[in-house]
């Protein structure tokens, strides 16, 4: 139970909870255990659950045509499935799949309404994390709609440094393990684009990679040339 706590504790959904409040919310979480590769849900299934990540790492993603489009990855602390949470018999508007094996909790939307009934400003906090995320869309549309292809792939290692970064002994290491194709599938582009770029970026000591991380090296001149 403490460890739930702690987690929920840390979800910005629920941190001007009270303690009391917390400890409530808490005991509605079921926890669920989940393979590598595992689907959580598919695009077009009727949501009932918010969906909470104790460890691991989930991706986000749709399908355009036969390509893959990742729009996001979450991990330890992360929350998904929201949505579900503010209309009924809302469907699912992307996959979720795991990327190693996850511990989840899940709070299903009846539960959550017990609790927004015992402290109402759950729905203002939803909506805020809700507009937040809208935001987040809009600015990937933005960069797919006029940002060249290499510019993307910067932007993303920049971005994912600054998500899933640990410094290091002074260097900035990705603590997430994605292959070029899921760099790829984030930035809609080809396996090749990215391939090349963290080529050119590894050449000039601006990042290394070792084993599927990631670690940047030179964070000042990597950022130069997300903001040129």
């Amino acid at each position: 139970m403490k460890d739930i706590v702690a987690l929920v504790r840390n979800v910005p959904l629920f941190q001007h909870l009270k303690d009391e409040e917390l400890i409530l919310i808490s005991s509605l979480f079921m926890e669920r255990n989940y393979k590598k590769n595992s689907i959580i849900f598919f695009e077009g299934d009727t949501g009932d659950e918010l969906f909470l990540v104790k460890s691991g790492t989930v991706k986000i993603y749709r399908i355009d045509n036969t390509k893959q489009i990742i729009l996001t990855l979450f991990r330890m602390g992360d929350f998904f499935g929201e949505m579900a949470l503010v209309q009924k018999g809302v469907t699912r508007s992307a996959n979720a799949e795991t990327l190693e094996p996850s511990v989840i909790y899940t709070l299903s939307r009846s539960m959550f309404f017990e609790c927004m009934e015992r402290a109402p400003a759950l729905c203002l906090k939803l909506l805020e994390v809700t507009m937040n995320r809208l935001r987040r869309a809009n600015e990937q549309i933005h960069d797919l709609t006029f940002l060249d292809v290499r510019t993307r792939i910067l932007k993303t290692v920049y971005q994912l440094s600054l998500d899933y970064g640990e410094v290091r002994q002074g260097q900035t290491q990705i603590t997430v393990k994605l292959t070029h194709q899921e760099i790829a599938n984030m930035v809609g582009t080809v396996r090749e684009s990215v391939t090349k770029v963290l080529q050119e970026l590894q050449d000039e000591e601006t990042i290394s990679v070792d084993s599927k991380i990631i670690t940047i090296i030179d964070m000042p001149k990597l950022k130069s040339k997300v903001l040129l």
